[in-house]
Parts: structure tokens; C-alpha cells; sequence
């Protein structure tokens, strides 16, 4: 014995594995089923593909599932879908990831940004009615609302809304796969047309890069599969050009395809769907053990209300926690958020700020002004994620509590 005092895990830096904001959780079986998929001969479009788009559709008590490279990959296919291009307009709110509004602006049409809930970082039917009526006569063709963290707002107060003006409602559910509101399941479609999901590393369930859209109805459901494999088809039923397609037997030549219109390479592979089915099947554990360690962040963060607060929570929604956000009243305390960041990642705790304001970015300032969204500035001024993944157990929860409350000044 060195006649040291021990240090406690809570105290130590030193050996204290560094716990990142979001994180996959990949195992044995997991690598076992890419292994397989390796070993098939099937790298590319096969049948973990097939099965993977099956499980997930009935995962989200959807009828149709399409796998694509990435969620942006399926916001920016579901535009194309619905014929949104030049002259149209899709509200988007200005609380998300840059991707939901670069796709609207990649086919061409412009984005009405709306303001959020400072309390919950969402855009529920009272946003989406002011941002339609600022957006005046422009054509607005789509809503997208997101799922920000996991929960959702006034989702069928928005489709009901929208049903009236002719708009279609595409959810941005990238970060809600299991989220439950008033009953329904994100991604069965029953207040929109389509349901997006991402399976980056950081949410719920992991590809490696991945994504897929949930539809009912059928010929969206095609639509999207031709769009995602450069608008190509092979079916003999779709081509035009009989005298090239057809030999003099009537039959289809085994070569032929049409492109009809222009699509993208935005297919997901055999290995990415492999992995996707293995953690599709751990689903509800994960979800299990998001939600377990929220509801003891929301225990150990109580006493130090209202400076630091959970995100606010909607009634009539069961999230699927992605992200564990608190709102931190920094401007009362006179402590800058990137001192809390720095302090805690000299802990080894890893956070992040979700998002920006998108209509804040260079490029869309200077498209559509400085609009001011007060929302969104009360919401981005007070926002900060804490660690939320699945290989965290409870200690590791308290770890993060601890530090962040030792770096309150307000509070000593």
C-alpha cells in the first residue's frame, strides 16, 4: 500500500472510460450477422434486404418498409416522391438536423421554417398554423414534422390541418422508431403519408449508415424503391420500348431495363441490412433501457430545478428516447455552456447541443433573412444533451449528474 486514499469512480479521471453522448451497442450476434451476409455471396441487394424491410415494416405496424442509405437518403426520396420541386413550398421546423430542409431546397423547392415549443424543442399544429400563414400564397405541397429526441407534438392536429389545405404530412421519425403517441406506433402512417427512420450509429438501432421510409400506399411504395436504385426497372410489365425489350418470341431479353426517370444510387446493401435485422431484434430492450436510464435522469436532476430542467414532455406520447436533452438556464447563472461542455468532457462525459436553429445557418439567413423564431432562440439558448445509449448502466448516469452538478456555480 502507497498509504493513498482510494478514489471513488465518481472521482477518479484517470482509467474512467470516456462516455459519449450517443453511442451504437454492437455484439456478438450482431457481428455474427454481418459475418453471414459476408459469407452468402450477397453483398449488394439480397435477401437480408428483403427481410430487413419486412421486419421493419411490421416492427411500426406499417404495410411497406424501403430501405435506403441513410435517413437524409429517404427525406430527399420521399420529396422526389411526391412530386415536390421548383415553385412549391414545405414548412419544416427550424429545430432539426440541416438535412430535413436541404432536401426540400435539393429538389428545388423553398423551405417555410417554423418556429417550436421552447419547453420541448417541437413544432406542434399552433407552429405549423403560423408558419402557414406566413408562408401567405406560397404553394405549400408538404409538412415534415420531427420527432425531436424521440417524442412527438400534436401529430394528428397537424394532419388534420393539413388534410384540409391539400398538404401532405412526411414525418422526419429519425430519431422515434418505438415512440408511441395516443395509442399509435411511429411509422404506422396514420396521420401521414410517409415515416422516416434513420439507423446512424447514435440512434436507437445501428446499420452503420442506413435508412428507411414507411408507407401504405402502394404505389409510393414502388415509387421510392425505383427512385432508389437510379430510377431503373427491370420489370417486364413497366418497359416502353417493346422492340428492344422483347424478342421475337414475345419474351423479355434477360439484359433489358428502362429508365423512365432519374433516380440516385441511394440503396441500402445486404451487410447494412444484415446488421439492421440483428438489432431490429433487441428493439424493445434497448428502448427498454433508454427509457429506464431518462426516468432515473430525471430523478437525480430534480433538486436542481429550474436551473436545469429536463426536456419538457408531451402528453399522449411514449417516447423511444434517441437523445437525453436538459434545458440549462445558463444566463441566470452567468456560465457559459461551452464551460459546462469543456468541465464535462475533462470528466470524460461526452454532450452535445441539438440542434442549431437551422434558419440561423449562413446559407439560409442569407435566402430568407434573419427571421426571428422565439421559440426556437429560447429553446437553442437553454439546450444540452447528456450521455443516452444502451451500453450505459446507472452508475454511469449518476457519474454524469455528479460532475454536471459540481459544475453549477449557481448552485454551490
Amino acid at each position: 500500500m502507497n498509504g493513498k486514499k482510494p478514489v471513488s469512480r465518481l472521482e477518479s479521471r484517470a482509467g474512467v472510460r470516456f462516455l459519449p453522448y450517443g453511442r451504437q451497442l454492437i455484439e456478438e450476434d450482431d457481428v455474427e450477422a454481418v459475418a453471414g451476409a459476408m459469407r452468402s455471396g450477397w453483398l449488394t441487394t439480397g435477401p437480408a434486404v428483403r427481410a430487413f424491410e419486412e421486419t421493419l415494416a411490421a416492427k411500426v405496424q406499417g404495410r411497406y418498409a424501403v430501405s435506403c442509405a441513410s435517413g437524409t437518403a429517404g427525406l430527399h426520396l420521399a420529396m422526389i416522391a411526391l412530386g415536390i420541386g421548383s415553385g412549391d413550398a414545405v414548412v419544416v421546423p427550424t429545430v432539426t438536423f440541416v438535412a430535413t430542409a436541404n432536401v426540400v431546397r435539393h429538389v428545388g423547392a423553398e423551405v417555410v421554417f417554423a418556429d417550436v415549443d421552447p419547453d420541448t424543442g417541437l413544432m406542434g399544429a399552433a407552429q405549423f398554423a403560423e408558419a402557414l400563414e406566413r408562408a401567405g400564397d406560397a404553394p405549400v405541397k408538404a409538412v415534415i414534422p420531427v420527432h425531436f429526441a424521440g417524442q412527438c407534438a400534436g401529430l394528428a392536429e397537424i394532419a388534420r390541418l393539413a388534410g384540409e389545405r391539400g398538404i401532405d404530412v412526411v414525418e422526419d421519425a429519425c430519431h422515434a422508431i418505438g415512440t408511441r403517441y395516443d395509442g399509435t406506433l411511429v411509422g404506422s402512417c396514420r396521420d401521414s403519408i410517409m415515416a422516416v427512420f434513420s439507423f446512424h450509429p447514435v440512434k436507437t438501432i445501428a446499420m452503420g449508415e442506413g435508412g428507411a421510409v414507411t408507407t401504405n400506399d402502394q404505389g409510393l411504395c414502388e415509387r421510392l424503391r425505383l427512385l432508389r436504385n437510379h430510377g431503373m426497372t427491370r420489370e417486364p410489365e413497366s418497359f416502353t420500348q417493346t422492340r428492344m425489350a422483347f424478342d421475337g418470341e414475345g419474351s423479355p431479353n434477360p439484359w433489358y431495363y428502362e429508365i423512365h426517370e432519374m433516380g440516385f444510387n441511394y440503396r441500402a446493401s445486404d451487410l447494412h441490412c444484415a446488421l439492421g435485422l440483428s438489432q431490429l431484434g433487441k428493439l424493445d430492450r434497448f428502448i427498454a433501457k433508454r427509457r429506464q436510464l431518462a426516468d432515473l435522469y430525471d430523478e437525480l436532476l430534480a433538486p436542481y430545478a429550474p436551473v436545469v430542467r429536463p426536456l419538457g414532455r408531451v402528453s399522449g406520447c411514449r417516447p423511444a428516447w434517441h437523445l437525453y436533452v436538459v434545458l440549462i438556464d445558463f444566463a441566470a447563472m452567468g456560465f457559459a455552456r461551452n464551460e459546462m461542455m469543456n468541465t464535462l468532457r475533462e470528466e470524460g462525459i461526452g454532450s452535445q447541443v441539438h440542434f442549431i436553429p437551422v434558419h440561423k445557418q449562413p446559407y439560409y439567413a442569407r435566402r430568407y433573412g434573419n427571421r426571428r423564431l422565439p421559440g426556437a432562440d429560447a429553446y437553442y439558448a437553454r439546450t444540452l444533451s447528456l450521455p443516452l445509449h444502451p451500453g450505459m448502466d446507472e452508475a454511469d448516469a449518476e457519474r454524469v449528474v455528479d460532475v454536471l452538478g459540481r459544475s453549477l456555480p449557481a448552485m454551490t
